[in-house]
Order: C-alpha cells, then sequence, then structure tokens
C-alpha cells in the first residue's frame, strides 16, 4: 500500500509550520500513522545543507547555487525520510517541497521556472504531493507576523525586500490555478483556529476521499 504525500507551501509568515504541527497531532489523535518533516531538511545530511543555505551571512550565494543546494537537500530527505514512510502506506506532512523552489528560485530568483523544475524533476525522479496546500496571505501580513514572533528563525529569506515576496505570492497564484486539484488554496490572513479549521476540512476530505 502507498502511503499519502502532503505539503504545505505559502509565503514567509503565513503560518504553515504551525497548522501542520497541529494537524500532525490531531491526526496522530485519530490514529494516523503520520510523519511531519520540512524542507530544507528532514535528514541529517539535508538539516547540514539547510545551515548553508539559511545562513544569513551567506549573502554573496549565487542563485543557481541556492538552487541546486535546495535540489540536493530535497533528494536527500526525499530517498531518506519521505518514501519510506510512504512505501509502508504513511501518510507524510512536510513543510515545502518542490514548488517553493519553482516561486523562490525560478520566479523570485529569476532563473526560470522551467530550468528549476527539471533540476527538481531530477533529484525526486519525478515524485510530487498527492496534496499540496497553498497558505495566501499578504506579503505585508506575513512579514509583521515574522518581526513579532520572537522564536522563529531568521534566515537570509526574511532579508528580501517586499516585491520579492510579492513575486513568492504571485508565483504560488499561478501555480494553484495551474494546478486547482492537487493545489488548494486556504486562506491564511484568518485567526489561526480559522485556518487551522479549514485545513483540517481539506486534508480529512482528501484523505478519506
Amino acid at each position: 500500500m502507498s502511503g499519502l504525500f502532503i505539503t504545505f507551501e505559502g509565503g514567509e509568515g503565513a503560518g504553515k509550520s504551525t497548522v501542520l504541527s497541529r494537524i500532525n497531532e490531531r491526526l496522530e489523535k485519530e490514529g494516523y500513522d503520520v510523519l511531519a518533516t520540512r524542507e530544507p531538511g528532514g535528514s541529517l545530511i539535508a538539516e547540514k545543507i539547510r545551515q548553508v543555505i539559511l545562513d544569513p551571512s551567506h549573502t554573496e550565494m549565487d542563485n543557481r547555487t541556492e538552487a541546486l543546494l535546495y535540489a540536493a537537500a530535497r533528494r536527500q530527505h526525499l530517498v531518506e525520510t519521505v518514501l519510506p514512510h510512504l512505501k509502508k502506506g504513511g501518510l507524510v506532512l512536510c513543510d515545502r517541497f518542490v514548488d517553493s523552489s519553482l516561486v523562490y528560485q525560478g520566479v523570485a530568483r529569476e532563473i526560470g521556472v522551467e530550468d528549476v523544475r527539471k533540476i527538481n524533476l531530477f533529484a525526486t525522479e519525478g515524485k510530487l504531493p498527492d496534496l499540496t496546500l497553498f497558505f495566501d496571505v499578504a506579503p505585508e501580513i506575513g512579514l509583521a507576523r515574522i518581526t513579532s514572533h520572537d522564536g522563529r528563525e531568521y534566515n537570509r529569506l526574511d532579508r528580501e525586500s517586499l516585491k520579492f515576496h510579492e513575486q513568492v505570492r504571485d508565483a504560488y497564484h499561478q501555480l494553484h490555478n495551474q494546478e486547482p486539484e492537487r493545489i488548494r488554496m486556504v486562506d491564511a490572513s484568518y485567526p489561526l483556529e480559522k485556518v487551522m479549521m479549514e485545513t483540517w476540512e481539506e486534508i480529512k476530505q482528501f484523505i478519506e476521499g
């Protein structure tokens, strides 16, 4: 039996990581064999690559180097963490996957979506999520949340301009329009409990589908 692979996507401060954690707890209470993980990261090697990518002092990092590092971390995470859990019929909740690279590196970094798609499809051997939840929020709101959140990791992406984050949001909308069946949009501008409820309904409907 093959498991289900669900990814959580969105711009900075959209709240997806918090929602993922709560959804994970609720699914566990209902008896699901669920694994919560993240990208870049999710395995020892991938977490080390994450440190290199997101280090705020690495301002000289080339855009294509960044894209390749994300793809390398993704590959290691996929084979070491995600696929083994799916193969035993489990449910994987992942904070970011290929769609993040398409919007951040492909569009906002201006490398080109198709070039970034190619290196990621090589890294994943064509593996895509069964369901993707796109947490949509205006960049101004998301970035304001970050500055008020003392416990959140500060990384290189937080230093980017508002225009950069607006491009990210627009690119997510484009992906959603291209693949509305796989990519479902959640309005993340609402209070956490309402966002959590909408997310739970989307996931339960998909699982029980």
